[in-house]
């Protein structure tokens, strides 16, 4: 099998998961690590046993890269993915794709220009239970999806917001809960439920004082098949209680998971404590089989690091795309819808009105 050069671009709280699958896939070779604080990049390139780089032009002329995976703070994305397609060089975005739909529309365009694949990490659509429930939506088994919902309660401390200067400012993070810790579910929900017609919604900033952005938010969803939705995603629940994505179907049966217990892992600070599990199953026929499922996945649970092994499956299924000139299991599209949610809620509390999709880049 042919390696393909690799690069970590940004060392910071999730990095680390990043590089110990690009060093350790056998798709990959990597050779180089990037980040703006020199030292950080040093101790980083010497951990993994690669080339280190402040610049990453600088090291797009030095070293010859295939593939970067971009850990940035996500304003900075742009930048990075179209420098990278103009090296010729394929991208895989840590969530969001970007704060701002201006910078996804640029960074898709740069890598259709380019002919390279563009994808976005969403590795929580990989957990068993979520695969069983997409299994089970697309085989039919609820009928058509009608009802689909987002529920987050969670918390984030003082000490998180401090913990890197970029976070909880409109300017460097580019929003709060909606931004950073609901893409995953947003991707999910949008996955299961299919293309979103309309959004109405609302943010609030509840108990988080010392940040400028959204620690709340509420909307209301029409999809394009009909159905409706609902999103409550929050960080102001102490110490966090959990997270659930549910899907009710057209026949009266539903299919739940529960990704989360407690408040959401915050990357190289701490980990997944709980299993991911399906937290409601009335398919037709199939009503007694959660004891089962939970079993299974506590299993799994046990056999693996939870924190990393999600990441290394979607880094392999990026470079196995590349490979194999395929599109990769989450797409830059893909990525672009999870903004455009999180872009309409934003624009709907401003405006007080509905916003139809598509969503455009400028109002």
């Amino acid at each position: 099998m042919r390696r393909l050069r690799t690069a970590v671009i940004g060392c910071g709280k999730v990095a680390a998961s990043h590089a110990e699958a690009l060093q350790t896939l056998p798709e990959s070779e990597l050779v180089a690590v990037c980040d703006r604080q020199a030292g950080r990049a040093r101790e980083f390139a010497a951990h993994y046993g690669c080339r280190a780089f402040t610049d990453p032009a600088d090291m797009f002329r030095q070293v010859q890269v295939e593939a970067v995976t971009v850990c940035t703070p996500h304003p900075l994305h742009r930048d990075v993915v179209v420098m990278a397609a103009s090296a010729g060089a394929h991208s895989l975005v840590e969530k969001p794709l970007a704060a701002k739909l201006a910078d996804c529309d640029a960074m898709i365009r740069a890598a259709r220009q380019a002919g390279v694949k563009l994808g976005v990490v969403s590795q929580r659509r990989l957990y068993e239970p979520v695969m069983r429930m997409k299994s089970a939506i697309d085989a039919g088994k609820i009928g058509k999806p009608v009802l689909g919902t987002f529920l987050m309660l969670s918390w984030r401390d003082e000490a998180y917001y401090r913990s890197d200067p970029w976070r909880g400012q409109w300017a460097t993070e580019g929003g709060g809960v909606l931004v950073n810790q609901s893409p995953h579910s947003l991707d999910i929900l949008q996955w299961m439920m299919g293309p979103l017609a309309e959004v109405t919604g609302y943010w609030a900033n509840l108990n988080h004082p010392f940040v400028e952005v959204d620690d709340t938010a509420l909307a209301v969803i029409r999809f394009r098949n009909g159905g409706l939705g609902s999103i409550l995603t929050s960080l102001s629940q102490k110490p966090g209680i959990y997270t659930k994505l549910h899907v009710h179907g057209s026949n009266g049966a539903s299919v739940g998971v529960q990704t989360d217990t407690g408040a959401t892992f915050v990357a190289g600070v701490s980990g997944v404590s709980e299993p991911p599990f399906n937290d409601i199953w009335t398919v037709p026929g199939e009503e007694g089989l959660l004891e089962q499922f939970a079993a299974e996945d506590r299993a799994q649970f046990a056999r693996v690091d939870a924190t990393r092994h999600y990441h290394r499956l979607q880094i392999q299924d990026f470079l196995q795309a590349i490979l194999a000139n395929r599109e990769p299991m989450v797409t830059g599209e893909d990525g672009r819808v999870a903004v455009e949610i999180f872009t309409a809620i934003y624009r709907s509390n401003r405006s007080g009105r509905p916003v139809a999709f598509p969503v455009p880049a400028v109002e």
